[in-house]
């Protein structure tokens, strides 16, 4: 979406009804508009227009018990069933952080926000949920209620959250388009050299700014010991090393405006067409692997040792997920994360 449609909300809520089942993100591709448009048509008809900065979201969640998270990229959609608490707001950044929802926020992203409710049928419970979108339209997060959440706190959490402004539709912005690899190669010594002297993760992201790189451009021209390349394949390989093995590993899936991220096993994989899933009590995770088009094994070092990653991308450069080994007090299972990794598939070899 690189120019947006115009379409009246009479013409989408028509679009709605003459596709029921269509996803909505599918929908508003098809459309060409951003999915917060979609949401917006239903104002005063389940769709009330919300505060959408994470404090106030964040605060209004906790009240709501047990929900499901949702935090998506185009090729994959991570879910994860908890409670919110332990937010740390930020101006720039904000997180939530317990064992069950594991946020990293950005909130200039969050734009737009609305709650929403779809009637249940035959004498179930109305599906509800807080919607947040960017400037562009699309999803940043998604809070759904499930039967076990606090029903009765959810009239009053709306009111909460309303704003006076309740007109149908909402104006968005043009899309962003993915950042495409950025190599240096004239710089690769600096990067090699420094790279080396990481001693925390986090500081990778800092040294490729610094040298006018980004991360997907990084590891193009890095080489070994810093990265490997592994064939498309290896994602799947991967997943079905870990759940035989009952690896716990930790899975990160972001947008420009949320990262959210699992700390555990995968007990359940369940392959469909081009969608590997796995399907576990409390995390689901929804992975089209037909979207992966590099997939890098990378080593950064860290205080603690070495920090492994198997990091996906799509035909855009973007990034779709990145696994780690579990490295927490007792819980250390990076040695047998390790071991997984070096046994993947390099590009080589699948294209030699």
């Amino acid at each position: 979406m690189t120019q947006q449609t115009v379409l009246t909300p009479d013409h989408i809520r028509a679009a709605q009804a003459d596709h029921p089942k269509m996803r909505a993100r599918d929908l508003a591709d098809q459309l060409g508009l951003g999915e917060a448009q979609l949401v917006a048509a239903q104002v005063g008809a389940g769709a009330t227009r919300i505060a959408a900065h994470p404090d106030r979201i964040m605060a209004a969640a906790e009240r709501l018990g047990e929900v499901m998270a949702l935090t998506r990229v185009a090729g994959c959609v991570h879910e994860k069933v908890g409670h919110y608490a332990n937010y740390h707001p930020g101006e720039h950044a904000a997180m939530v952080l317990n064992e069950e929802i594991d946020l990293r926020i950005f909130p200039s992203q969050w734009v737009h926000a609305y709650a929403v409710e779809v009637p249940g049928v035959d004498g179930a419970l109305p599906r509800r949920s807080l919607q947040i979108f960017d400037a562009a339209g699309d999803a940043i997060h998604k809070i759904h209620l499930r039967d076990a959440s606090h029903h009765d706190a959810w009239q009053e959490v709306v009111a909460g959250l309303a704003l006076e402004d309740q007109a149908e539709g909402q104006a968005v912005a043009p899309r962003k388009p993915t950042e495409p690899p950025r190599s240096r190669p004239d710089k690769l010594d600096i990067l090699r050299d420094e790279w080396a002297r990481l001693n925390d993760t986090h500081q990778f992201l800092r040294l490729c700014s610094k040298l006018k790189m980004n991360r997907l451009g990084a590891y193009r021209i890095a080489g070994a010991p810093f990265v490997r390349p592994l064939a498309p394949e290896a994602v799947n390989t991967m997943l079905e090393a870990v759940q035989r093995a009952g690896t716990e590993v930790m899975i990160f899936v972001g947008n420009r405006g949320c990262i959210q991220i699992h700390s555990g096993p995968i007990h359940k994989l369940h392959a469909m067409g081009p969608w590997q899933n796995v399907m576990d009590p409390g995390f689901n995770l929804h992975l089209r692997l037909d979207k992966v088009a590099e997939v890098w094994a990378v080593e950064k070092p860290t205080q603690r040792g070495s920090a492994i990653s198997v990091e996906a991308f799509d035909a855009d450069g973007g990034i779709i997920f990145q696994v780690f080994g579990v490295g927490k007090e007792g819980r250390d299972s990076r040695p047998e994360w390790g071991r997984i990794v070096a046994a993947l598939p390099a590009l080589e070899e699948v294209t030699a």
